[in-house]
């Protein structure tokens, strides 16, 4: 044999050697296999209610978290106001919270933006323990353990 006929013979049985060489027998790979076919497509409709679920635990999780803050904070010597803040999260509409506090109370209230961005209910007045009783005598989805109340700063 020349050295011509020996590389042509490698030649040809190259591709046959070089792709027998490089395989890689995976046992595993006949049961996955086995394992993909739609059902995979079927089960993961079944994963979006979870999620759904996920997100009205959360949604619990952040209601239990949250506390209502009564702040009463004095402006001059004399007069002071008391902000509400944290009700929004107990789906308590903030507008008709304040009319109900400045119709009960007779003195002035309204819904304002503190300087985080949140909304808050700001009622002229030292009423700070009547609005603790009507926070719980009102909503009763609020519960009592998560109302804090605290004295703020002069403005």
């Amino acid at each position: 044999m020349s050295d011509d006929e020996a590389t042509s013979e490698q030649q040809q049985d190259w591709p046959k050697t070089a792709v027998k060489e490089n395989i890689i027998y995976c046992g595993d790979l006949d049961k996955l296999m086995e394992q993909a076919s739609l059902e995979e497509k079927e089960g993961e409709g079944a994963k979006k209610p979870k999620v759904k679920e996920t997100a009205a635990e959360k949604e619990k999780r952040k209601k239990m978290s949250s506390t209502v803050v009564v702040k009463r904070v004095e402006r001059t010597k004399r007069k002071c106001v008391v902000t509400i803040t944290g009700l929004e999260n107990f789906d308590v509409d903030l507008k008709k919270a304040a009319k109900l506090c400045a119709t009960k109370f007779a003195c002035g209230a309204s819904v304002t933006k503190n300087p985080q961005g949140q909304d808050e209910i700001v009622v002229q007045g030292d009423v700070q323990d009547d609005i603790y009783d009507l926070i719980l005598a009102t909503w009763p989805q609020v519960p009592e353990e998560q109302i804090e109340m605290t004295e703020g700063k002069k403005k």
